[in-house]
């Protein structure tokens, strides 16, 4: 494994293999990272999509772009390339600190230093936010949810109403939604510059919000804002519809609302995120090897209620890639970073692992094992105590038990589990691939006939075989199939993880959501750490109109697993368009479309909110691109797989469509 350079405080990830995800983030096949650089990013009129200086037109607001040129929504270069994302900020500055520094300098730095270390940063680290910048009296925060950032808003202006204050320190604290663009540690574009304006017509102690934030959020955190109109403000081309909330007019904050049963509960506290294991063997058959050690930790590390651990999706998205670990901590919203290496000789293993403070690079623990392939358990078990242990995390007798359980002992049956699960995991995943993972699903089940996970895992194979068509069998016969084997992956393991979960997505499918949601509730009470379960509880909660906690799970999955964030964007927008929050919705369902290039239900969503708008020339821009590139989509077909339960919300979205002329009515 290839450390840390220089001192030793930087930890430089430094792997010889090309970027192998390079183009699904968007990078140029052309390489023009230079001229990129050098042009700079300018925002374009519509005020919905950036360009690069007067080089290359907005899709827009003008001719297509080259969708290799257009800015990628995410760097994993470092500081080499600039990047756009939706972002939830919040700007905050002191009221009247010209004066409190002209009355007493040193009295007034120490009070906003020990208000910066005993109130802000905490507040921005329990609400999974990152702080940008400090500047002298003000602070510019980014945050993946709007509800992470009002309720650190809240909570920052809360804890300073109710303590003693002889520093005279009172903040104002704006928040927005919007595109930002992102270069080094940087923020900046439209959206920063419309959370700085909030930010000055906030009143003092309280906060100013933007429309956006405001009917994106609802009544989900319990916060009444009063409605401060429109407004006009400086170096903004429009009239910002404002609300305002004050800790004096509010009624006092309710505690934490209770998350689904049986999920575990968890305190704020230390993130990790654990990147795949080098293969050091010289062998790339041992892939699957150092892959599955890696997955095994995370499953693991993800049964620890101290701990928040970011999905394997997004850990995996910088493989064979050479990164600063402080930009990933600065990605991924996480305060730790594993890192390491596996290298297999016959029947022995070398294991490297060494965890990486992300604020500054720092080591906080390594170590090697020298161990016999039977011994494998144990090691990635002494790992994962390790870590705890570093990181001062206490562990209950449960939680140490469940880490110890890995569901068998035959490592040949573990082997082609693991060989099984880079399959699922495979994003091009096709029916040659398919063929092989079952094979060596089975071939593990056979090893370990009392192998729950194995067969929970085959169940889902076999679900995604009912949706794709790969084995050339019904779909009945391939539904049936699923049942059986994640049934008997339950009588085995009742309270596996897997065979929870695939349960839960299978039964989404045969239309049980009741028991899909017990099935998640059984999972999530071992690792509440799993986003691919918060994205289907979503799911499920859409269609049976739960709306504002489908929201709520929607933003967690994109929290733990942001490299998916593509794929969850399009759920969470449609939650807020059912609810009549079309602005909102179009907002997401713009960046799902900048994100995913030949989304047709994105597009069609998009259309109908911009119909309910009033954006009519867009929104039949937009349907003619969908038109474009799916021309027999058929959008009652679509929401009729949703199975929604309120058939008004089906209706919402034909109304949208029809108002801009773009079907007729039913």
């Amino acid at each position: 494994m290839r450390g840390s350079a220089g001192t030793g405080k930087t930890g430089i990830r430094d792997r010889s293999s090309p970027d192998a995800g390079s183009q699904h983030l968007g990078q140029s096949k052309n390489d023009s990272q230079c001229r990129l650089l050098q042009a700079g990013p300018r925002y374009c009129p519509d005020r919905r999509r950036w360009r690069i200086a007067a080089q290359i037109r907005c899709r827009l607001c003008d001719s297509q772009l080259d969708p290799a040129e257009e800015l990628p929504y995410q760097s994993g270069m470092g500081n080499e390339r600039i990047s756009r994302r939706l972002s939830a900020i919040l700007a905050a500055d002191i009221v009247g600190y010209s004066r409190l520094m002209a009355e007493d300098e040193s009295g007034t730095l120490s009070a906003l230093n020990q208000h910066r270390r005993d109130v802000f940063a905490p507040c921005v680290s329990r609400n999974n936010g990152r702080i940008v910048k400090l500047m002298g009296d003000g602070a510019l925060v980014e945050f993946l949810s709007v509800s992470d950032a009002v309720q650190c808003a809240r909570e920052i202006q809360e804890t300073m109403a109710g303590q003693d204050n002889p520093a005279g320190i009172v903040l104002r604290i704006g928040v927005n939604l919007g595109d930002v663009i992102l270069q080094d540690d940087d923020i900046f574009g439209d959206g920063v510059n419309v959370a700085s304006r909030l930010e000055q017509l906030a009143r003092p102690g309280g906060m100013c919000v933007s429309y956006v934030v405001q009917e994106s959020l609802g009544d989900r955190l319990g916060i009444t804002f009063q409605d401060g109109g429109q407004v006009s403000v400086k170096n903004i081309d429009r009239a910002l519809r404002v609300f305002h909330w004050h800790p004096q007019d509010a009624s006092p904050a309710p505690g934490n609302a209770p998350g689904p049963a049986g999920a575990r509960s968890r305190e704020p506290g230390y993130s990790i995120a654990v990147l795949p294991l080098d293969n050091m063997s010289g062998d790339p058959e041992q892939e699957y090897f150092s892959d599955g050690i890696s997955e095994d930790i995370i499953t693991d590390l993800s049964k620890v209620s101290g701990l928040t651990v970011i999905a394997r999706n997004s850990s995996f998205a910088y493989k064979g890639r050479s990164i600063d670990l402080r930009i990933v901590g600065r990605e991924l919203g996480v305060t730790h970073v594993l890192e390491g290496s596996v290298r297999r000789a016959g029947q022995r293993v070398r294991i490297t692992a060494q965890l990486i403070d992300a604020t500054d690079g720092s080591h906080v623990w390594a170590d090697r094992y020298d161990r016999d392939l039977t011994d494998i358990f144990a090691v990635q078990d002494e790992v994962t105590l390790e870590i705890v242990k570093a990181l001062k995390v206490s562990l209950s007798p449960r939680e140490r038990a469940n880490i110890a359980d890995v569901g068998t002992s035959n490592i040949d049956a573990h082997e082609d589990y693991m060989r099984m699960r880079g399959f699922l995991f495979f994003p091009g995943m096709d029916a040659e691939g398919w063929r092989k993972a079952v094979a060596y699903g089975e071939r593990a089940i056979a090893r370990d006939p009392g192998y729950a996970d194995a067969y929970g895992m085959l169940a889902l194979m076999h679900l995604l075989d009912f949706h794709n068509h790969w084995s050339g069998a019904p779909s009945e016969e391939a539904m049936q199939k699923a049942d059986t084997l994640v049934r008997r992956s339950l009588e085995l393991g009742p309270d596996s993880i897997w065979s929870n979960n695939a349960y839960a997505a299978i039964a989404r499918w045969q239309g049980k959501l009741d028991e899909a949601l017990q099935a998640l509730d059984t999972a999530m009470a071992t690792s509440a750490d799993y986003a691919l379960g918060w994205f289907t509880r979503g799911e499920i909660e859409i269609a049976q109109g739960k709306l504002d906690d489908a929201i709520e799970h929607l933003e967690r999955a994109i929290r733990l697993d942001p490299s998916f964030r593509h794929q969850f964007m399009q759920f969470l927008a449609m939650a807020h368009f059912l609810k009549g929050s079309f602005e909102t919705a179009a907002l997401f369902l713009r960046e799902r479309v900048f994100l995913v290039k030949d989304t047709d239900i994105g597009r069609a969503w998009l259309a109908s909110a911009l119909g309910h708008l009033g954006e009519i020339e867009e929104a039949r821009r937009i349907w003619q691109e969908m038109l474009e590139i799916n021309p027999s989509f058929d959008i009652r077909n679509r929401l009729a797989r949703l199975t929604l339960a309120d058939p008004s919300h089906g209706e919402l979205v034909l109304q949208g469509l029809e108002k801009a002329a773009l079907i007729g009515a039913a």
